[in-house]
C-alpha cells in the first residue's frame, strides 16, 4: 500500500488556481503545504499544462516537518491524455517514490479512455482472503486521480455534483462531492464541496483505515475556476484522519 497521505493530496490536488496562458495553451502552477495542529506534514508541487486538446498534469511531493523524521518520503507524479469538449481521456499515469528504503513505481496505461495496463514495481505480495479484488468491471470507465478532477463543470453549481471513478493502480474508489453546508464553507468566494470516500475494491476487508474514511471521515474540499474552458481546481481541503484533521493549502507559483 502507497503512503496514504501523499496518496490523498494527490487525489485532490494537481493543479493551479492560477497561471499563464501562452497562445491556445495555459500553464498553472500550485504548491500545496498539509499540516496537522498547524505542524507542516506535507508539501507538493503541481503543473498543469491544457490545451484545445490535450493536457499533462505533473507533480513532486515530499514528507515535511517532523513527519520527514519519521516517514522521509519523495515522489513524482505525472498524468497525460486527451481533452475534448467535456471528455477527459487519460493516456498513460506514473507514481513513483521512495519511502524510507522503500521504492515503488506505478503505471497505468490507457486506450480510448479505458484501462488496458497496470504494472506496480516491485510486484505486490500475493493477496490474503481478506482482499477485495479488482475487476474487469469495477475498471470500466475509471480515471486515474490527476486526470478524473480535470473533469470540466458545466457551473459552479455543478462542481459539487459530481461523482469521480478513480483508480491509482492497486484501489478502485468513487469519490462523490456534494454542497457543503453554509457553516461548513471555506472561504466565501470558493466553492466548498463535502467529499465521501466510497471504496469498491483494491483494498483489505477490515482495514481501519479504509473503514474510518469510508464511514465516518468529514472530508471538505474547497474549489475555484481555472481558466476558462469549465475546469476548478482544488485549493484548500480538510481531511478527517484517526488522529486529527490534516488541512491542506495551496498557493499559486509563479
Amino acid at each position: 500500500m502507497r503512503p496514504a497521505g501523499y496518496c490523498l493530496v494527490v487525489a485532490i490536488g494537481f493543479c493551479a488556481a492560477s497561471g499563464t496562458a501562452l497562445a491556445e495553451t495555459e500553464t498553472h502552477r500550485l504548491r500545496y503545504d498539509a499540516f496537522l495542529y498547524g505542524i507542516p506534514i506535507g508539501k507538493a508541487d503541481f503543473t498543469s499544462r491544457l490545451d484545445e486538446s490535450r493536457f499533462e498534469v505533473s507533480g513532486r511531493f515530499a514528507s515535511a516537518g517532523i513527519a520527514r523524521l519519521f516517514d522521509k518520503t519523495d515522489g513524482t507524479v505525472i498524468s497525460k491524455g486527451r481533452l475534448s469538449g467535456d471528455a477527459v481521456t487519460p493516456s498513460s499515469y506514473e507514481l513513483a517514490y521512495l519511502s524510507g528504503k522503500k521504492r515503488e513505481a506505478t503505471t497505468i496505461r490507457f486506450s480510448k479512455g479505458q484501462i488496458t495496463e497496470t504494472v506496480i514495481t516491485p510486484k505486490p505480495k500475493k493477496r490474503g482472503k481478506d482482499w477485495v479484488a479488482v475487476s474487469k468491471k469495477d475498471l470500466a470507465g475509471a480515471l486515474d486521480p490527476l486526470s478524473a478532477l480535470l473533469s470540466p463543470a458545466a457551473s459552479a453549481a455543478d462542481v459539487c455534483n459530481r461523482r469521480f471513478k478513480v483508480f491509482d493502480g492497486e484501489m478502485r474508489a468513487d469519490i462523490v462531492f456534494s454542497p457543503a453546508a453554509r457553516g461548513e464553507w471555506i472561504g466565501t468566494d470558493l466553492i466548498t464541496c463535502r467529499a465521501k470516500f466510497i471504496p469498491v475494491s483494491g483494498y483489505r476487508k477490515g482495514r481501519s483505515t479504509i473503514a474510518f474514511l469510508r464511514d465516518k471521515a468529514r472530508l471538505l474540499v474547497a474549489f475555484r475556476p481555472l481558466g476558462a474552458r469549465g475546469h476548478h481546481t482544488p485549493v484548500e481541503a480538510r481531511i478527517g484522519t484517526k488522529v486529527g484533521t490534516v488541512h491542506i493549502r495551496g498557493r499559486p507559483v509563479d
